[in-house]
């Protein structure tokens, strides 16, 4: 919970002094959570905005979920080979993906490392969040639960439950492009 005499923006709070979260610390590194989507583009450009507005660094991190190909395999979904191929795949995406936000951060001056990572989403991003001190994490909107059983095993959902800092969920899409398109 963030605390001081200023305006709530999320789970921030602006006062004379500047951003600052209930142990005295500013937030100073912001992690991104990138997946192959629309939402995570969005969320990148909001957290480009908040590092711009807090003058903190951004991690974007991708995890291609290996976890997920394994079950594919076991259940015999995929052979072996179909699912190599599909893991390269993947990687070039993540590629992609990470260099889109990259270039986001350096249009607007913000400092970006990417981090590429293969395993179980939920439980890459929780240790990741622990091992490089990151103070927020930021991701897109994912869609509602449509079962209970969905709750349980969607990764944003583990993520949100793991993470041991705070977490941004961004949604509205014109507002976030109005801020981002906002900075120089």
């Amino acid at each position: 919970m963030i605390r001081g005499n200023g305006y709530i923006i999320g789970v921030a709070l602006f006062c004379s002094t500047g951003w600052t979260m209930t142990d005295g610390h500013g937030i100073t590194t912001i992690m991104i959570l990138v997946e192959s989507s629309e939402k995570s583009v969005i969320a990148a450009r909001y957290a480009v905005w908040l590092a711009k507005t807090m003058g903190a660094r951004i991690i974007a991190l991708y995890t291609v979920d290996t976890h997920a190909l394994e079950e594919l395999l076991r259940a015999r979904i995929f052979v072996r080979m179909e699912g190599m191929d599909y893991e390269r795949d993947l990687e070039e995406d993540a590629k992609r993906y990470l260099n889109l936000v990259k270039d986001l951060a350096e249009a607007k001056g913000v400092e970006l490392t990417t981090v590429l990572e293969k395993g179980e989403v939920h439980s890459i991003v929780a240790r990741k969040v622990s091992e490089l001190g990151v103070d927020l994490l930021v991701m897109g909107e994912h869609a509602a639960p449509r079962s209970r059983r969905e709750c349980y095993y969607d990764e944003g959902q583990r993520v949100l439950c793991e993470a041991q800092c705070p977490v941004l969920v961004v949604k509205g899409d014109e507002r976030i492009r109005s801020l981002y398109n906002g900075i120089s």
